[in-house]
């Protein structure tokens, strides 16, 4: 019995139950509801589209900005100026007399003398022999220190050496005098002996003037060897044909003024000239000696002697430039083909000048000079630093060596030069 009661009690208890059914009240409420709500979604929707376009938009503008200062960044990193600059020239005729002094420590026209001397020899089979007397030849140096008057001898003036043997000179010469700081005047000479023989060849010797002995000038005026005395020489000897023996002299004289111009064109001094016609050869046949073999051949020696004169380049184109320029204003110049113009000493000078004892010359100076004006680089650079490309002319106007310039600016929309002088390129077209 009691299981049917707990039986009904669960029905009744399910019968009970109330059902949940929608009141067609709260139909139109919920449909309110809904559509308030969708409503608001859509604005939100609608909202936040707004929203998300306008952060795009701020994003665009950021990158865009960014993008902006990146290449304005970069442009300025990478900012480049070419400056191409052509000087000032003038092309001007000349035909000028000058005069220069020896070593002039002054602002004037001065020139150095270049001394240079060398050997050639040449070796030639003989044929035959022949009795043979020569004389022993050599140079000399004379020295004057007995007063600041130059002291003239004659040929065949006779030197004692101090082997006892008496030489002579070949020509007559002037000794210069002492100068103003007691340093005596010197001039070389060429000497032979006094007899022929071998006895005369020497070792280099100490010389007195025969002619001044007994006299204050004995031992103040003197001479010195430069170099041995050589050719010497009293028997059988082989003999060469003339004809053999002047084709040998002219080879040796061809070589030894190639040698000789070789050799002063390699020791010219920074800063100085020596013109094509300011070289003067002395290879004459006085200066020839021979030296016989034992195996029947003769040596041919000739030495030659160099004279050069070097003219100071910078005083040379400044002389030029302010004798042919008007109203030359002292500005920094040079002429690239100075070289080239044409060199001619007044003969009056050319027999001092193969002795090697002069002082002063006079020379011309003919042919076209190319003037050309030097630009000081370092301050135009200065000067263009972080300047408007607008100013560019305005300032070359500052600058009279100029001609004419170009300007390039990379990239090609900056309007503004460098403020580095490393990011300035500037070439100068300097005619060579």
């Amino acid at each position: 019995m009691s299981k049917n009661l707990l039986q009904d009690m669960v029905k009744i208890k399910r019968l009970n139950r109330p059902t949940q059914m929608t009141s067609p009240k709260e139909i139109p409420l919920e449909r309110e509801f809904l559509v308030k709500n969708s409503t608001q979604n859509n604005t939100h929707n609608v909202r936040g589209r707004q929203e998300n376009s306008r952060t795009r938009h701020t994003l665009w503008i950021v990158v865009i900005i960014s993008l902006v200062f990146f290449l304005f960044t970069l442009s300025n990193l990478f900012l480049k100026a070419v400056v191409t600059v052509n000087p000032k020239m003038k092309n001007v005729s000349l035909n000028e007399n000058l005069s220069a002094r020896k070593d002039s420590n002054t602002d004037d026209l001065s020139f150095n003398l270049m001394v240079i001397e060398s050997v050639e020899n040449k070796i030639i089979k003989a044929n035959s022999e022949k009795d043979v007397s020569e004389k022993a030849t050599g140079t000399v140096v004379i020295y004057n220190a007995f007063s600041s008057s130059s002291q003239p001898l004659s040929i065949d003036t006779r030197l004692i050496g101090s082997n006892g043997k008496i030489y002579k000179t070949k020509i007559k010469t002037v000794v210069p005098g002492m100068d103003k700081k007691r340093i005596p005047g010197s001039v070389e000479v060429k000497i032979y002996a006094s007899e022929a023989g071998a006895q005369y060849n020497s070792i280099p010797l100490d010389f007195n003037i025969v002619g001044f002995k007994e006299t204050p000038k004995y031992l103040k005026i003197y001479a010195r060897s430069k170099g041995e005395i050589t050719g010497g020489f009293v028997g059988k000897a082989p003999a060469v044909s003339e004809a053999e023996q002047a084709t040998a002299i002219n080879d040796l004289k061809t070589a030894l003024h190639v040698k000789l111009l070789q050799k002063a064109t390699s020791q010219i001094p920074t800063g100085f000239i020596l013109f094509k016609n300011a070289i003067f050869l002395n290879t004459d046949d006085s200066n020839i000696s021979s030296t016989y073999n034992k195996d029947n051949s003769m040596t041919l020696t000739l030495k030659g002697t160099l004279n050069g004169i070097l003219l100071d380049e910078q005083k040379l184109t400044k002389k030029i430039v302010g004798d042919t320029i008007d109203k030359y204003d002292g500005s920094n110049v040079y002429i690239p083909n100075i070289r080239a113009l044409t060199f001619s000493l007044s003969n009056s000078n050319r027999d001092s000048i193969s002795l090697g004892n002069v002082g002063n010359i006079d020379f011309n100076l003919s042919g076209v000079a190319k003037i050309v004006w030097k630009l000081d680089e370092n301050k135009l650079l200065t000067d263009l630093l972080s300047k408007s490309k607008k100013d560019f002319n305005q300032i070359l106007l500052q600058y009279p060596n100029i001609d004419s310039a170009d300007l390039v600016i990379s990239p090609f929309w900056k309007i503004s030069l460098p403020g580095k002088t490393k990011n300035i390129k500037m070439i100068v077209n300097y005619p060579k």
